[in-house]
């Protein structure tokens, strides 16, 4: 949660690393509308947690007016920093969902509720989500998975660094550095 300029600014930065930006310290006029659309959540998260009266008006507009021409719907206070969204179209989140650091995120993602307002996913950092993945219910997602495409997600996966895909998702694959670990230890 972004409550001091320094937590701004340092928000700011992991997202644009996360977005592999490193020439440039400001978007283009034309174009970047994903990176715009980004610092206007940030500004917008910074000012609605030091309860900014003008600012956060300002901000929710152009956040909601960036997020409908992008197709995004994304609230405040859910991503950690190094948030990559990687292309505009459909990306759905609910408001009550909490995602780590560097999560790296694809269109066509819903991340929602169940039944109950609170039965909403907790993913960790690091976390790979394909294209059209449906992510519901009071669920866990460790650090360092990745999410295969088209994954429909309703239960939890506690173990550290794999693969998950399927519909419904199920481990598919271990990643290439711990299979690496395993192997000599034997």
């Amino acid at each position: 949660m972004i409550s001091t300029k320094k937590e701004l600014r340092y928000y700011l930065d992991q997202d644009l690393k996360a977005l592999g930006i490193s020439n440039r310290k400001k978007p283009k006029w034309f174009g970047d509308d994903i990176w715009k659309y980004q610092i206007c959540l940030r500004k917008l998260e910074y000012y609605t947690n030091t309860n900014s009266k003008v600012f956060k008006h300002i901000y929710r507009y152009l956040h909601k007016k960036k997020g409908l021409k992008l197709g995004f719907d994304i609230p405040v206070n859910v991503f950690g920093p190094g948030l990559r969204i990687n292309h505009f179209g459909l990306l759905i989140v609910n408001s009550n969902v909490k995602i780590g650091a560097n999560c790296d995120i694809h269109q066509g993602v819903n991340i929602g509720q169940n039944h109950d307002q609170y039965d909403v996913p907790t993913i960790g950092d690091h976390v790979w989500i394909g294209p059209g993945v449906k992510l519901f219910g009071k669920i866990q997602i460790a650090n360092g998975i990745s999410i295969g495409a088209n994954a429909v997600v309703n239960k939890s996966f506690t173990e550290e660094n794999i693969t998950i895909a399927g519909v419904p998702a199920k481990k598919v694959k271990e990643a290439a550095f711990k299979l690496e670990q395993k192997q000599a230890v034997q």
